[in-house]
């Protein structure tokens, strides 16, 4: 058996000298994983990124993001952020403005028509089914690996959902074709107008060595209400296309909508600002339960629209739209209580959401699909060798962010798979919670709030609603960041270590500590702000 470090000196050793010999835990310095960038579906390295704007390194800071993502304009736009729900500051005073961040610097790319080079060629090629973000992202990546990339899309310009499904008061759309138009000169070859229907005629046609799939969400999911007389019922993934498209939405008079989702509150949003007499929005659920998010159903609370909730429609005489009242239960769905209530509505639509159209993989052998979704392995390949799938096709939470996450893991493994070896994801560092952080270091910082057009200007047309920082509030926003889990050398541990046994590598280089003359008394990892210190037992 091996006995402790300090037993085993000898007598008159000039070791006993050194005050660490009788240490029984030791500290280490370690970069753990920040919350925001373990809830980022697009596996951005957001603190990095952030830390360069801080910097005023904002070229660089975009090329951080470009990494993983090809659409900071458009997600600083369209991303519900998930990485500021988790953010620890968030438990200090407010999070992190990281969306807010990540449009300005993608709006600085589009302004200084900052430019992604292609890898070099590697002879191989791929075909992408979709041009969605997933379908994009997967492109973007697959570029820049070197990869030969043509993408097929029935629709007549490129963006799927965000583009078919977003109202452009949320996204607008010269934002969305610059950065598309960026993967283009990247050398992508965008085939639109052109609907694949069968998937591997084409791939053998064109010679292609490996296909990703990508086809958004757009066949809507419908409910039977039955109808008396001709007040049309119209399907909400469809009215949103036909908007984008100038066509005509049907969005009249009184406008009710069922459904309490985004698209729910994007069509009641849609229809005020073409004109409605009304727009109500009849929610299964209660206020508190609504899948909406909260922001969206406050701005569209303030343009005038009107919340029902815990109803359900039942059906539609004339004009009239009888909705039974519900009572929440101890179950996920609210009760029927078999009392009614009848509103006015002029044009019913239906927003319950959408459903994928899988018949593409219908004919594919070694393709399953269960519940309406294509199963893939961990490394995003279905059942027929070299067809890859991602986005809404496969059994995900279906955002744009996860899209883009999907379509850059899809080329990581179609990058390994035309190259015959097998991707190995790095292993992820351990994640840093609020309890590894000591606060007190970080001073005072309000939030900066994002500009917004008055009510009167957002009801009146589709122009951007919510307005952008500017370059002094991006870089204070990105100062608010705590940097957790990653040294950002305070020199905390250098001036409070009691034996001097902290060493100061220089800029950028960190710390070591010189174990011989360290007691392992902990207070380096007490006094460290960031949590990127932690004592281990000592070896024995």
């Amino acid at each position: 058996m091996k006995t402790p470090f300090a037993i085993t000196l000898d007598a008159g050793s000039s070791l006993l000298n050194k005050t660490g010999s009788w240490r029984t835990e030791r500290p280490v310095y370690l970069d753990r994983l920040p919350p925001c960038n373990h809830a980022c579906p697009a596996g951005e390295n957001i603190q990095q990124w952030l830390y360069l704007t801080e910097e005023g390194r904002y070229a660089e800071a975009w090329r951080q993001i470009m990494d993983d993502n090809p659409f900071p304009a458009v997600m600083g736009r369209v991303c519900y952020h998930p990485c500021e729900v988790s953010c620890n500051r968030g438990q200090l005073d407010e999070a992190v403005g990281i969306n807010a961040v990540e449009r300005f610097l993608g709006d600085q790319a589009l302004i200084n028509e900052w430019q992604m080079e292609a890898g070099a060629p590697t002879g191989k090629r791929v075909m992408v089914v979709g041009a969605g973000p997933g379908g994009l992202a997967a492109t973007y990546h697959l570029r820049r690996m070197g990869h030969e990339v043509t993408v097929y899309d029935a629709s007549p310009q490129a963006g799927g959902m965000v583009r078919y499904g977003i109202p452009k008061y949320r996204m607008p759309r010269e934002k969305l074709r610059a950065e598309v138009a960026r993967i283009e000169q990247m050398g992508a070859d965008l085939q639109l107008n052109t609907r694949i229907d069968d998937v591997i005629a084409a791939r053998d046609e064109g010679k292609f060595d490996a296909v990703f799939l990508s086809i958004g969400a757009q066949l809507p999911k419908r409910v039977d209400i039955k109808v008396n007389g001709e007040l049309p019922v119209l399907d909400a993934a469809i009215v949103l296309r036909n908007t984008e498209l100038e066509e005509p939405t049907g969005l009249r008079g009184q406008v009710v909508v069922y459904g309490g989702g985004n698209t729910a509150i994007d069509v009641a949003r849609s229809a005020v600002r073409l004109g409605a007499k009304s727009a109500t929005v009849v929610v299964f659920e209660a206020r508190e339960h609504m899948p909406a998010h909260e922001f969206e159903v406050k701005e569209a609370r303030e343009e005038g629209v009107e919340l029902i909730c815990l109803r359900a429609i039942r059906e539609v005489n004339g004009n009239q739209v009888t909705l039974e009242k519900l009572v929440p239960s101890e179950g996920r769905w609210p009760q029927p209580t078999g009392q009614f209530e009848t509103i006015t509505a002029d044009v019913v639509v239906q927003a319950l959401g959408q459903n994928v159209q899988t018949d593409l993989v219908d004919t594919i052998s070694g393709i399953k699909v269960a519940e309406g979704a294509v199963q893939v392995g961990t490394d995003m390949q279905t059942g027929c060798p070299g067809v890859f799938a991602g986005g809404d096709m496969i059994p995900s939470e279906r955002t744009v962010t996860t899209s883009i996450g999907h379509g850059k893991k899809a080329a990581r493994n179609i990058d390994a798979y035309l190259r015959g070896i097998t991707y190995d994801a790095a292993e992820q560092h351990e994640l840093v919670t609020f309890d590894m952080l000591n606060t007190w270091y970080y001073s005072d910082a309000p939030r900066t709030v994002r500009p917004m057009l008055s009510v009167m200007r957002r009801q009146s047309g589709f122009a951007e609603i919510v307005g952008n920082i500017d370059q002094d509030n991006a870089t204070f926003e990105a100062r608010r960041c705590m940097s957790c889990g990653n040294c950002f050398e305070c020199d905390n541990c250098y001036g409070v270590c009691p034996d001097n046994a902290v060493n100061k590598l220089g800029p950028g280089m960190r710390f070591e500590f010189k174990y011989d003359y360290c007691k392992g008394c902990g207070l380096c990892v007490s006094e460290c702000p960031c949590g990127a210190i932690k004592m281990t037992p000592e070896e024995i």
